[in-house]
C-alpha cells in the first residue's frame, strides 16, 4: 500500500513538472492591411501533455480592456480558425472581408492544465499568452486613367491621392505577376506604365501597387478579342487509337465559351458535339478534344477550335491525318521486294552467262598441256 502511495505522489509531481513545459515555438506576428482584403495570424506551441490553444481578441486599453474570445464562425461568419493537434498544436485565425472595426489586438492562449476552463477554479497552470496587432486602413484614392483600356490604349497611369502614410515604391503587375522593370523605389504617388504589342495582343488585368505601411492597389483592366493557338497545326494518329487535339488561350478577359467543329475532306463541316466518340474538356484557357477509335476514311480532316468573349471570337484549324493500322507494314513490305527483285536479277545473271566466261582463268587448256608433255618424252629419247 505504500508503494502505491509512493507511485501516486511520483506520477502527481510529473505530471506537475512536465505540464510547465508548454511554450510558444512561433508566436503570431501584426499586420497591415486594407478594409476588404482578409487578415490572418498564425501561433504554434509545444508541451505534455499536448496544449489546448484559443484565440482572444483584446478591446481598449488597459484597465478599461475587455476580452472576448473568438470561435469559427464569428462576426458573422467572417472568422475562421484551423487547429491541428499533432506532435505539437498549431492554430490559424483568419478573418475575411475585414473593416477598420477588425482592427485591434489579438491573443493566441496556450494551456494543458486538466481545469483550464473551469471558470471557478484557480489553475495550477496558467494560460500562455502571446498578442499581436492587425491594423486596418481605408481603401485609398488611388485615381486611375484609363478606367477601361482597349487595343488603342498606350499609356495607364495611376495617381495616389493623399495616402495615410509615406510611400516607399511603387510597380506595376499584370495578371497577379510582377512586371519587373517597373520595380521603383520612388516616394512620389504617381506611376505610368506603357503598354506593349504583347499586352495589347493578349490583354490583362493590370494593377499599380504602391508601397507604404502595406500594398494599396487599384487595377486596369485591358479587354482584348481572345487569341486562340493550337500547340500543334498537324497530328498524326494510327487507326482505332485515341487522338487529342487541344487549343489554348491566355487573353484577357478569359474565354467564357469554347467550341468544336469538323471539316472533312471533302469541305464539308459539322459541329462536334460530345457522345461516345468526342469527348470535350474545358478549362478556363485550354480546351482538350479527345476522339475514340478514329477510322481513316471518316476521321480525318481539319478540326478547328473556337474561342469567345465578350470582345468577339477567334479560332485555330488543326490537321487530323488516321494512318491504317496495315501502314506501318508498308516499308518492311517494300525492303521485302526490293529483297526478292535483287536476288532474282542476280539468279538470272548468272543463269545467263556464256561458258567461255567460266574459262578467261589463267589454267592451260587441256590439249597444249597433252602436247608439252609429247615434247617432253620426245626431248629424253632423243638424249639417251
Amino acid at each position: 500500500m505504500a508503494l502505491l502511495w509512493v507511485f501516486g505522489a511520483v506520477m502527481v509531481c510529473f505530471y506537475q513538472v512536465t505540464s510547465e513545459t508548454v511554450s510558444f515555438i512561433k508566436s503570431p506576428m501584426s499586420q497591415t492591411t486594407v478594409s476588404g482584403r482578409s487578415a490572418g495570424l498564425h501561433c504554434e506551441v509545444v508541451g505534455f501533455p499536448l496544449p489546448e490553444v484559443q484565440w482572444w481578441y483584446v478591446e481598449e486599453e488597459e484597465p478599461e480592456e475587455t476580452i472576448t474570445q473568438l470561435f469559427d464562425g464569428a462576426r458573422m461568419d467572417r472568422v475562421q480558425i484551423h487547429t491541428t493537434y499533432n506532435t505539437h498544436a498549431a492554430s490559424t485565425i483568419r478573418i475575411l472581408n475585414v473593416t477598420l472595426n477588425d482592427s485591434g489586438t489579438y491573443e493566441c492562449r496556450a494551456s494543458n492544465d486538466p481545469e483550464r476552463n473551469a471558470l471557478r477554479k484557480t489553475l495550477k497552470v496558467k494560460w500562455i499568452r502571446s498578442q499581436a496587432n492587425i491594423f486596418v486602413f481605408e481603401q485609398p484614392n488611388i485615381l486611375t486613367e484609363p478606367k477601361e483600356a482597349n487595343i488603342t490604349t498606350e499609356v495607364l497611369s495611376c495617381n495616389f491621392t493623399e495616402p495615410q502614410t509615406p510611400i516607399k515604391g511603387h510597380h506595376w503587375t499584370r495578371n497577379g505577376n510582377v512586371i519587373e522593370e517597373t520595380r521603383s523605389t520612388s516616394t512620389v504617388g504617381f506611376t505610368q506604365y506603357k503598354v506593349d504589342k504583347t499586352d495589347i495582343k493578349f490583354g490583362g488585368a493590370f494593377s499599380c501597387v504602391f508601397i507604404a505601411a502595406t500594398e494599396f492597389n487599384e487595377s486596369i483592366k485591358l479587354s482584348v478579342v481572345p487569341h486562340v493557338v493550337a500547340p500543334k497545326h498537324n497530328e498524326h494518329v494510327t487507326e482505332n487509337d485515341k487522338a487529342v487535339l487541344m487549343c489554348e488561350s491566355s487573353t484577357y478577359p478569359p474565354i467564357d465559351k469554347w467550341r468544336w467543329s469538323f471539316t472533312d475532306d471533302s469541305k464539308n463541316k459539322k459541329d462536334i458535339t460530345e457522345d461516345e466518340k468526342y469527348i470535350i474538356k474545358i478549362e478556363p484557357n485550354k480546351t482538350t478534344l479527345y476522339i475514340n477509335n478514329p477510322a481513316s476514311n471518316m476521321d480525318s480532316g481539319s478540326y478547328t477550335c473556337h474561342g469567345s468573349n465578350d470582345m468577339g471570337e477567334f479560332s485555330d484549324d488543326i490537321t487530323l491525318r488516321v494512318r491504317s493500322r496495315l501502314a506501318a507494314l508498308w516499308p518492311f513490305l517494300g525492303i521485302v521486294v526490293e529483297v526478292i527483285v535483287l536476288v532474282t536479277i542476280i539468279f538470272i545473271f548468272e543463269k545467263r552467262r556464256k561458258p567461255e566466261d567460266l574459262g578467261d582463268g589463267s589454267a592451260p587448256l587441256k590439249n597444249e598441256s597433252a602436247a608439252n608433255h609429247k615434247d617432253k618424252n620426245v626431248r629424253q629419247r632423243n638424249c639417251n
